[in-house]
């Protein structure tokens, strides 16, 4: 496009950031480019006391999002990140003073898609279950491919299901819910969490062991989109997540509950483990279920049970 300088921008932003809402002294906005198919724009007018004064449209954040396009396209230094400053002048009918500065802020730069924190994250999780048993190497529940940021729907390139045999036992285990997010750049193991089921070997043939990796693996979706789960799990230390299809009778709901293990060697610090449990309608039945993710009662039927909450 053509040149588009800072002082075009100003020159934009003069007549809209000027109306502004009664009581306003000052304004500060900062805004980013696109990166990883995310831009965003945040601020707003301050008063005397530097309090966030309402307005009643978005109209000065579009018109940041559009200046700021605009400085993108137009060739000149490279920057990600852009902070516009509003100073309302101090008698009628003179100018307002309106700053904007650019600038590249590297600890804002999304993960690519090829990065090599994903792998990491990947290789900490099979080590850990490689302790605790064999990775069935030929097994693989995996959904839907990486858009072109390598975000699937846990928001990293990885959605998958690992199987984990033990003598007499098999662990099924999601593999990717901590794994940092693809397109972000926030320091953190995705949801901060891992969920596994298992089972007495001797109960599953390969088409049992395939329908429970699918339901896992929705299970990871309801997670990943929910984020804090895990921040719930650790609170209450059990919780009703979510119900089951009549496919799954006569087990109907699933439950969620703290477990001692951790993940260690992850590119964040260390994550917890969850554990998914089927139960069925008569487990809880009659129970008060008001509570918050009727926690009570998850906890009540794990002790019936006798299943201990680390």
């Amino acid at each position: 496009m053509t040149s588009y300088s800072v002082d075009d921008a100003i020159r934009e932003l003069a007549p809209a950031l000027g109306k502004a809402p009664a009581g306003a002294v000052s304004g500060d906005w900062t805004a980013t480019t696109m990166q990883a198919g995310h831009s965003s724009r945040t601020g707003g007018y301050l008063d005397a006391e530097g309090k966030h004064v309402p307005e009643d449209s978005r109209h000065p954040l579009d018109i940041i999002a559009n200046v700021v396009e605009k400085l993108d396209a137009s060739g000149g230094p490279r920057f990600n990140k852009v902070v516009i400053r509003w100073k309302k002048p101090k008698f009628p009918f003179m100018q307002a003073k309106i700053t904007l500065e650019t600038s590249y802020d590297q600890t804002i730069v999304p993960r690519g898609p090829d990065d090599p924190i994903y792998e990491t994250a990947a290789a900490a999780r099979r080590a850990f279950w490689q302790s605790r048993g064999t990775l069935q190497e030929d097994f693989a529940v995996e959904r839907g491919t990486a858009n072109i940021h390598a975000q699937t729907k846990w928001f990293c390139p990885h959605r998958r299901i690992l199987a984990i045999h033990a003598p007499g036992r098999l662990t099924l285990a999601t593999d990717g819910l901590s794994t940092p997010w693809a397109g972000i750049s926030e320091p953190e193991n995705g949801v901060e969490c891992e969920l596994f089921m298992e089972f007495d070997a001797a109960t599953l043939d390969a088409a049992g062991i395939e329908n429970w990796a699918n339901l896992l693996i929705n299970i990871g979706d309801l997670v990943a989109d929910g984020y804090r789960v895990a921040r719930d799990v650790e609170k209450h230390g059990a919780i009703l997540f979510c119900r089951l299809t009549e496919d799954y009778r006569p087990m109907t709901r699933i439950m969620l509950s703290r477990d001692a293990s951790r993940i260690d060697g992850l590119p964040f610090g260390s994550v917890p483990l969850i554990r998914a449990t089927p139960i069925a309608e008569t487990e809880i039945e009659g129970q008060d279920l008001s509570d918050d993710w009727g926690a009570a009662a998850a906890r009540n039927a794990l002790a019936k049970r006798g299943m201990r909450i680390d």
